[in-house]
């Protein structure tokens, strides 16, 4: 018979894409089991509420940190193969390049909803012979033909389908939370208060207030995995975890789009911007620029600019601030040096937080803490979708092993800057 020292009480904190994971991947460690084992998700606002619903979906097998990648991305493949990704979160496999380009001074106005202001707009930038070979001298490839012909300057291949992979990032997120949850894990939607330990043994239990009712709830925890980005040193102060504000657009390109990550560095025009309009930016733009833009299945176009500290890390996802105007840059510069985009309906402005590591080692930080039972698995920056999985998967080794077995990630140790 099995000992209560053996029944694990595991609560999560956080529902982005590295608690979903961890959640995940604990349902399917070989040592689980759902009539012993006891796993809770805990979620302020939810789930994929923050960067994990709001991000690119990049997957690169040349990303970072190296001794994670290859696993994380692996298992990408594998559960897209188990789980019907392709159709259920937008799995597949892409190109990716780096591309110079001119910027083009605005020819058409976009208003809020998304449209040109006139109802109409005409490109003068045909596609003739003499423009195509501009491109193919540039090095772009053929059917990397949604960006205008003179603004191109070269292009630089960083990844094809081999080593360069994309996903929806909400889309996976909420499917790995739907996919544990089938499996025994409880999600339930409240804010961490405090995180409870036994004199010199370790965590005994979590504190929240529940979401809905408003009321203090205490849980028994064995095991507690903080995975809460950018607010885990609200949940564990020790973790030198800060926010970094990050916006972006979905725009829908007035034609289809080929299967392409961008990688942009745009050379904006003098006096750049709109003019006379209540759009206008309250800022000035730098000579150059770097957006990135993902092209997404379903005719969909992602597009991300810089980010920026101007406003604190809020109490949750849901009061995160849109900067309207910061938006509209982003739009600005790719319309600039494409007429899919600049033609397109922009349907979603959005703002998160990236969750960084105030540390020389950076980050991110997986494993112990020094508190018995108290795991981190936070810091991810921009490439937490990228390394949701294999977090998931050295967590649940963690809290089953008692150590790492699917990658040596000694680097990552949080006990190194606590």
């Amino acid at each position: 018979m099995e000992s209560a020292l053996d029944q694990k009480e595991i609560v999560i904190v956080g529902g982005g894409i590295i608690g979903c994971t961890s959640a995940y991947f604990l349902t399917r460690h070989p040592a689980y089991d759902p009539s012993k084992h006891k796993i809770t998700l805990l979620e302020a606002s939810k789930i994929a509420g923050g960067a994990s619903g709001k991000a690119g979906g990049l997957l690169a097998l040349w990303a970072y940190p190296t001794n994670i990648v290859p696993l994380s991305y692996r298992l990408h493949a594998q559960l897209a193969k188990e789980h019907g990704g392709e159709s259920r979160w937008g799995y597949r496999q892409i190109h990716c390049g780096q591309l110079a380009a001119k910027g083009r001074p605005n020819e058409t106005k976009q208003t809020l909803n998304g449209k040109p202001s006139n109802g109409e707009s005409v490109s003068l930038n045909k596609r003739d012979g003499k423009a195509l070979g501009k491109v193919i001298a540039a090095g772009l490839p053929k059917d990397l033909n949604w960006f205008a012909p003179e603004s191109v300057q070269s292009y630089y291949q960083m990844g094809d389908p081999n080593t360069t992979a994309q996903v929806h990032p909400y889309q996976f997120t909420t499917a790995m939370a739907e996919l544990a949850a089938q499996k025994g894990v409880k999600i339930i939607l409240g804010s961490v208060t405090s995180i409870d330990t036994a004199n010199g043994s370790g965590v005994k239990s979590v504190t929240y207030e529940d979401k809905a009712t408003k009321a203090s709830c205490t849980i028994p925890a064995t095991d507690v995995i903080v995975s809460a980005g950018p607010w885990t040193q609200r949940v564990y102060p020790p973790a030198p975890i800060s926010g970094m504000r990050a916006h972006s657009v979905t725009i829908t390109p007035s034609k289809p789009i080929s299967a392409y990550a961008i990688f942009t560095e745009i050379a904006l025009p003098p006096d750049f911007g709109q003019k006379n309009t209540f759009l206008k930016s309250k800022r000035p733009h730098s000579k150059t620029v770097t957006p990135e833009i993902y092209a997404r299945p379903n005719n969909e176009a992602y597009a991300c600019g810089e980010g920026d500290h101007l406003v604190p890390l809020p109490k949750t996802t849901e009061d995160v601030e849109t900067d309207l105007d910061r938006c509209q840059d982003i739009i600005d510069y790719v319309s600039s040096i494409s007429d899919e985009l600049r033609d397109g309906e922009v349907t979603v402005r959005q703002a998160c937080y990236l969750p960084n590591v105030e540390a020389a080692s950076g980050g991110p930080l997986i494993g112990q803490t020094g508190v018995k039972g108290l795991l981190l698995a936070t810091g991810h920056t921009c490439w937490g979708i990228q390394n949701g999985p294999g977090t998931g998967k050295l967590i649940s080794e963690f809290v089953f092993d008692g150590k790492a077995k699917s990658a040596s990630i000694g680097s990552l140790d949080p006990r190194k800057v606590l």
